[in-house]
C-alpha cells in the first residue's frame, strides 16, 4: 500500500513540474450576457497564449460560465496546439508578414538589446516563445483574436536554417557558403 501512495505522489510532482515549465499569458477575457426570464446570464470567453520560452508556443480559446473555467479550458487547448518558433540569437531568422482575415502582422528581426517592440497579443506570443528582440507592426483590423492568428501565420511561414539545410542534404556550413 505504501508503494502505491509514493507512486501517486511522484506522479503528481512530475505533473506539476511539467506545468511550471510553461509560461501562460491571458490575452483577452470577454464577458457576454444572455437575457433570460430571471435577468441576465453571463458567460466568459478567454484567449490565452502558452510557451516554454525555448521556441515552443501555442494559443487557445475557451468558453465557460465561470472565468477560471474559461481560462483553464483555453490554457489546455493552447498546450495541445504548440508549434515551433525558430529563435536565432534571441530574435527571429528573417522578416515575415502574416495574414488572417483583415489583420496583418509584420515581424522583423532586431539586434540584441532592442527588446520586444510589439503590441499586446504579439508581445505575449513573442515573450512566451522565448524571443527577446523583435520589431513588429500590426496593420489592419486590431481584433485580438485575428492578430493572434495572423501572428501564428507568421510563425508557420518562418524558415529555420537547420531544417532547410537538412532537407537539402547539406551541412549548415555548406548552406551559408
Amino acid at each position: 500500500m505504501d508503494h502505491a501512495r509514493d507512486r501517486e505522489r511522484n506522479r503528481d510532482r512530475n505533473f506539476s513540474e511539467k506545468e511550471k515549465e510553461f509560461v501562460e499569458k491571458l490575452v483577452k477575457l470577454n464577458r457576454t450576457a444572455k437575457v433570460v426570464k430571471g435577468g441576465r446570464r453571463f458567460s466568459f470567453s478567454a484567449l490565452t497564449v502558452v510557451g516554454d520560452r525555448k521556441g515552443k508556443v501555442g494559443y487557445g480559446f475557451g468558453k465557460a460560465n465561470d472565468v477560471s473555467e474559461a481560462i483553464r479550458k483555453s490554457i489546455d487547448k493552447a498546450k495541445r496546439s504548440l508549434v515551433d518558433l525558430p529563435v536565432k540569437n534571441g530574435t527571429i531568422p528573417h522578416e515575415i508578414t502574416g495574414l488572417f482575415k483583415a489583420s496583418r502582422v509584420l515581424l522583423k528581426p532586431a539586434c540584441s538589446g532592442t527588446g520586444i517592440i510589439a503590441g499586446g497579443p504579439v508581445r505575449a506570443i513573442m515573450e512566451a516563445g522565448g524571443v527577446t528582440d523583435v520589431l513588429s507592426k500590426s496593420i489592419g483590423a486590431s481584433s485580438q483574436y485575428n492578430v493572434v492568428k495572423a501572428t501564428f501565420d507568421c510563425i508557420s511561414k518562418l524558415m529555420d536554417a537547420k531544417v532547410i539545410a537538412k532537407n537539402r542534404g547539406k551541412s549548415l556550413k555548406e548552406f551559408w557558403g
